[in-house]
């Protein structure tokens, strides 16, 4: 029984493999089709958002790259074609957004929270530091002549030992 349950779920994962058929597009020339897998790459998939167009089999993404291919043969730049997707999507669709006061926390977040975190814990050190002072201990002549006493001892045994 074990066996056939592994073999259906195997069976059906396969299944689902060879569903997820390659898209293939038909350029008129190489440039098109280079320009086509350029785009690809620098759009990122909304859906996703850690691929970029090329990558994802969602089906936002192809759409995405249905959008690119007729684009490309209506004759539209690659910079047409960015700026199209950036006003339907917004920078968030670029994997290299320009810096601009929308994208500023995109950019300069990292740095700010690596600054923020560096504070902190320097500020925690050093309280740290102040609530236990080192402080010199007093002792009493009793308490100093038992502590030669132990370390008479401990060095005379010591020298027995060797």
């Amino acid at each position: 029984m074990k066996r056939l349950i592994i073999a259906i779920v195997l069976g059906l994962a396969l299944a689902g493999i060879a569903q997820a058929g390659v898209e293939t597009h038909e350029f008129a020339d190489t440039g098109l089709r280079q320009r086509y897998q350029d785009l690809s790459v620098v759009l990122r998939c909304p859906k996703c958002q850690n691929q970029n167009i090329a990558e994802s089999n969602s089906p936002i993404a192809n759409d995405l790259r249905g959008e690119v291919v007729r684009m490309l043969r209506e004759g539209k730049s690659d910079e047409q074609i960015v700026d199209f997707m950036v006003a339907r999507y917004g920078d968030f669709v670029l994997y290299d957004p320009p810096l601009s006061p929308r994208t500023a926390l995109l950019w300069l977040g990292p740095g700010i929270l690596l600054l923020a975190g560096s504070l902190a814990l320097a500020i925690f050190v050093a309280n740290r530091r102040r609530a236990r002072p080192m402080q010199a201990v007093v002792l009493s002549d009793a308490d100093r002549q038992r502590l030669t006493r132990l370390l008479q001892d401990s060095a005379s045994s010591n020298g027995q030992n060797t």
